[in-house]
């Protein structure tokens, strides 16, 4: 066998190799454990935008231990509500639930027009005067 075949092979086994390793790292991961994550804290909610949703905070675990990430405003699905992240226990593990949106069957859509502004806006009298005053005053 030549060196140079030699190395294309070692160099084709390598990336097979790599990318057997490589392959799980692009499934979803669950988590599961025996600890219960702490009570939720408290989080004061700010006042939220138009056309913005809240999801509010909640316990993650990294390593060994739980470490709280803050709520956020995340853009709203009109029909939909946000149904937060949460830990369920299933026998005698914990697994957490990521948040996602959730059909809001009582939802009902209202179209708002767009209020146009008067012809001739306060007949006038709004910019001190008649038109073409221009802030001369009328006595």
């Amino acid at each position: 066998m030549k060196p140079s075949n030699k190395v294309r092979h070692l160099v084709l086994s390598v990336l097979v190799a790599a990318s057997a390793v490589a392959v799980p790292a692009f499934a979803q991961v669950s988590v599961n454990i025996n600890l219960a994550p702490p009570a939720p804290l408290y989080e004061v909610r700010p006042v939220i935008a138009p056309g913005y949703a809240w999801a509010p905070g909640y316990w993650v675990l990294m390593g060994d231990r739980h470490v709280w990430v803050r709520g956020r405003t995340i853009v709203q699905r009109e029909g939909y509500r946000w149904a937060p992240d949460h830990w369920e226990q299933r026998n005698n593990i914990y697994v957490r639930q990521p948040g996602y949106w959730q059909r809001d069957d009582n939802y009902k859509s209202i179209k708002m027009e767009k209020q146009k502004k008067p012809k001739h806006w306060d007949k006038g009298q709004g910019q001190g005067g008649k038109h073409g005053n221009k802030g001369k005053r009328n006595d």
